[in-house]
């Protein structure tokens, strides 16, 4: 079956869904990832539709309890990673190192048909899968992921198997762009670069902000495109709420080399009260005082 090719506004569409569901969830629950979701909603979105080529979910449609941790006696919990399909020689795999998206993760899926649509009934509640704080049995997610750069020299290792099995199929990882204050994702670029690992598409949410505040505040990780080129891979940089420029860097050749899509992005997009918050956005709380500006917001989206 061919796959379905999205319009610029049926994309648009899943991502303002995005936002306006985990909205929804910060109303509710007082707090969230909420700028992570302003951030990557157009990233997502457009993964899960025109860009990724994924096979078709085999995982539950309904959320489930938490299956428990993997071990001797639990090694046939369902695995996060079937909602992207199973792996197959010509499909695509996705890796989400920034495991605190998991909500945009979760929605996506839904919104495309991945899981059911009322899911996120189940979201951040005790005893289901559906954890803020993604891991190998959430929805989505191939492993248990997390700040420290581990997620891409997964991937990495899975992209050089495959190459050499002869798969066609590429290994797409989301990273933020905290994580490049870690020297084991450079390591692994170096490496991926060294053994030509042209299947490894590696997308950052360059939205400028972690726990602290401002990324250049922290540690300065600019020219990421030259330090990516040093580095051996292929880089372009694109405006992240751009959903046709974003879609267009996946065309970029890169023979021999991974590719590198750092997408530019503002954690207040869709939300504009948060600008006068940032860069303190990495969770967002909503205070009573707040809530009705915020309700507005919502109940316009």
């Amino acid at each position: 079956m061919d796959k379905k090719i999205y319009s610029k506004e049926e994309i648009q569409a899943i991502a303002n869904s995005i936002r306006k569901q985990i909205l929804g969830i910060a109303l509710k629950s007082g707090g969230c990832y909420l700028a992570q979701a302003c951030s990557s909603a157009e990233i997502v979105a457009s993964l899960y539709t025109n860009v990724m080529n994924l096979g078709p979910s085999e995982g539950l449609w309904e959320p489930i309890p938490f299956p428990g941790v993997p071990g001797p006696d639990n090694m046939d919990y369902p695995k996060g990673m079937m909602y992207n399909g199973a792996p197959a020689p010509d499909k695509d795999r996705f890796f989400v190192s920034c495991c605190h998206y998991a909500s945009v993760i979760y929605c996506a899926l839904a919104a495309t048909g991945r899981i059911s649509p009322d899911c996120m009934d189940k979201f951040n509640v005790d005893g289901w899968n559906m954890e803020m704080i993604g891991a190998e049995h959430s929805p989505g997610f191939e492993n248990t992921a997390g700040s420290l750069g581990q997620t891409i020299s997964i991937a990495g290792g899975t992209c050089h198997a495959r190459k050499r099995r002869g798969d066609t199929g590429r290994c797409f990882v989301m990273l933020g762009d905290g994580e490049l204050q870690e020297g084991q994702t450079w390591e692994c670029i170096q490496a991926a670069s060294h053994y030509k690992l042209d299947n490894m598409i590696i997308v950052i949410d360059a939205n400028d902000q972690q726990v602290e505040g401002k990324i250049a505040d922290q540690m300065t990780e600019e020219p990421l495109i030259d330090r990516f080129k040093a580095f051996g891979a292929e880089c372009v940089s694109v405006d992240g709420h751009d959903i046709e420029a974003f879609c267009n860097a996946f065309n970029t050749p890169h023979v021999d080399k991974p590719l590198v899509v750092i997408a530019r992005t503002h954690g207040y997009t869709g939300i504009k009260p948060l600008e006068k918050r940032w860069p303190m956005l990495h969770f967002v709380r909503i205070s009573a005082d707040e809530k009705e500006e915020y309700q507005k917001i919502y109940d316009e989206m």
